[in-house]
């Protein structure tokens, strides 16, 4: 019995924030398009796990102001192109938040178990 669903593959991709003064005022003014994006990409199944990376300051104790500074995930592809696609079309890459010199797409294998 085959199966004409295409393979699908993970890919980690690692999005730091731009270091200039301003990146975490911009990130914040266009947050929620970025949101919007990533919600979609998740019911759809392209984006498996999202966040945002954060400075360790704050995660020193729960009132800890977080501080943002960049984005990992794990997404689920037939290719690459297709998840340079959705990054390059983030509002993250396109308002230039992120650090697109630094900004890696990486194929991924888990060796652990992966329920989400």
């Amino acid at each position: 019995m085959s199966s004409d669903a295409p393979t699908r593959h993970r890919f980690l991709v690692y999005a730091p924030d731009r270091t200039e003064e301003g990146t975490l005022q911009k990130r914040l003014s266009v947050r929620q398009a970025h949101l919007d994006g990533a919600k979609n990409h998740f019911s759809n199944g392209l984006v498996r796990v999202g966040g945002a990376m954060v400075t360790p300051e704050s995660i020193a104790s729960p009132e800890a102001p977080k501080k943002m500074i960049g984005s990992a995930f794990i997404f689920e592809a037939e290719n690459i192109d297709q998840v340079w696609d959705a990054i390059k079309n983030d509002v993250y890459y396109t308002s230039g938040v992120w650090d697109t010199e630094k900004l890696t797409v990486t194929p991924y294998l888990i060796a652990t178990p992966f329920n989400i």
